[in-house]
């Protein structure tokens, strides 16, 4: 068993999250309001380290009304244990487990232990199948993943998204170093993550797409 995974970002007209070093407001006002709405919903929320280490964001619900203990649980993919102990994201806003690999140095997982909860899975990176499902394992039943590129398409590489969020800000970016929505080494043409569109609709001046992922099926 593993937890239901929603994947929700936000990209430009040309398919951009970020710049190459750095985030980017893409959406309006509106949308970041659905945005901490999902997170009060789900149980965690999850990114990669190098988002945590770029941005630095406390991953908590703000754009709505909530208390502490609406926040979800942050869960932190960072094979090698390189998070700084100074992140928001270690702070006692909400829980914190951080996700690494084997070959993360024990000095500091030491370091790590008072500021968080540690799940080692995999060798040399994270094993994130076998991470989801020691994370189901905690009571753990639902994913909002608020990934970047490579997070994103390592998640759809092992078939661990359920559905697809995204919200098409009214902006173009270009830049052949920006961020796209999927990065990764890719797929093959005849083996693309095939999508079902669920339901659309216009939020500010952006429209979001909501789709079912579907692994198995072949358009």
């Amino acid at each position: 068993m593993k937890p239901f995974v929603l994947l929700n970002s936000a990209m430009t007209v040309d398919g951009k999250i970020a710049t190459e070093n750095s985030q980017m407001k893409i959406s309006g006002k509106k949308d970041m309001v659905r945005v901490h709405q999902l997170r009060k919903e789900f149980d965690s929320i999850m990114v990669g380290i190098n988002t945590v280490i770029i941005d630095n964001p406390k991953l908590t619900i703000s754009k709505i009304e909530a208390n502490k203990n609406d926040n979800p649980v942050r869960i932190i993919v960072d094979s090698s244990a390189r998070i700084p102990l100074e992140s928001k994201v270690l702070n006692d806003d909400a829980k914190t487990i951080l996700l690494v690999s084997q070959k993360a140095e024990q000095s500091k997982i030491d370091k790590l232990k008072d500021k968080c909860d540690i799940i080692i899975a995999g060798q040399d990176k994270v094993n994130l199948k076998e991470a989801l499902k020691k994370i189901y394992e905690k009571g753990i039943h639902s994913i909002l993943l608020e990934g970047g590129s490579t997070l994103n398409f390592s998640m759809f590489q092992e078939k661990l998204i359920d559905k697809v969020s995204i919200c098409i800000g009214s902006k173009i970016l270009g830049g052949k170093n920006s961020k796209t929505f999927v990065d990764g080494t890719g797929f093959d043409k005849n083996n693309c993550v095939n999508l079902k569109l669920e339901k659309y609709y216009i939020i500010d001046e952006d429209i979001v797409l909501e789709y079912l992922v579907k692994y198995d099926e072949k358009k």
